[in-house]
């Protein structure tokens, strides 16, 4: 009959729209990830909110297989994703199939790191591509040398840069900042094109949309050592600043919370 792709929003289950619970409420079956998206919730907390049973599925589980598609030909069926639900290209490729298979679909948009972002003070419409930084051990303990190449990109015509971190949700293993910031480096020791050093500015921001999110700025030197908490995290290599922008950051920068 029908599929939902239902955002859950960037923190937990309480960033969630009305939209989007009524949405769930509605549907005859509901599936769930957390692959693509570290969220503060469970399964438990979801069902409580919703009022009806949720079956959580694993990356093989939506990318391999049919159990969505193939109820969403009979059934109403919700699919509940952290953050926003086309935040990750997976989601895109599920839609795409259901609708060629004539599956009625809708979407409930939610907040996510690609909006939140903006908090730490840069302007939206000057940032380049998103680069994400995967676990070694997933390219055989080789660097990512297509990131740092939109990462010079970026850098080259000006533009920030996003960099999203590696996560591996059956283990619960989430890279960290300093490990994402390493990883670069290596990079940088390999390329040699003074992209990124110890003396390059970063933003590291911790926890996005939580209560307890932090957002600190400061030359890699000074950030690569700091306990900033638990993850997630995401970082922020900016490009050329406008004088807002710099006041901002400096702001920042001087914030000792």
């Amino acid at each position: 009959m029908s599929l939902s792709f239902i955002s859950i929003g960037l923190n937990d289950e309480k960033d969630m729209s009305l939209k989007a619970i009524e949405e769930a409420r509605s549907c005859d079956l509901l599936y769930a990830e957390f692959y693509t998206h570290k969220i503060n919730t469970s399964i438990e907390k979801l069902e409580k909110l919703i009022g009806k049973k949720i079956q959580l599925l694993s990356r093989k589980d939506v990318e391999e297989s049919d159990i969505i598609l193939t109820q969403a030909m009979k059934r109403k069926v919700g699919f509940l994703v952290g953050g926003d639900a086309f935040c990750a290209t997976t989601h895109l490729a599920l839609k795409f199939e259901a609708m060629k298979r004539g599956i009625e679909t809708k979407v409930i948009h939610g907040s996510s790191i690609f909006s939140a972002v903006g908090e730490v003070g840069l302007h939206m419409y000057k940032f380049g591509t998103t680069i994400t930084i995967p676990f070694l051990e997933k390219l055989r303990g080789k660097l990512p040398i297509s990131a740092y190449e939109r990462l010079k990109d970026n850098k080259d015509r000006g533009l920030h840069t996003l960099v999203l971190l590696d996560i591996i949700e059956e283990e619960k293993r989430y890279m960290s900042f300093k490990d994402a910031i390493e990883i670069l480096l290596q990079l940088e020791e390999l390329m040699k094109e003074n992209i990124f050093t110890e003396y390059s500015d970063i933003i590291v921001f911790a926890r996005a949309g939580s209560e307890n999110s932090k957002i600190v700025f400061g030359k890699v030197k000074e950030i690569k050592d700091m306990d900033l908490g638990e993850p997630p995290f995401c970082l922020i290599i900016p490009g050329s600043l406008h004088f807002t922008e710099k006041e901002y950051l400096e702001l920042l920068k001087n914030d000792k919370r």
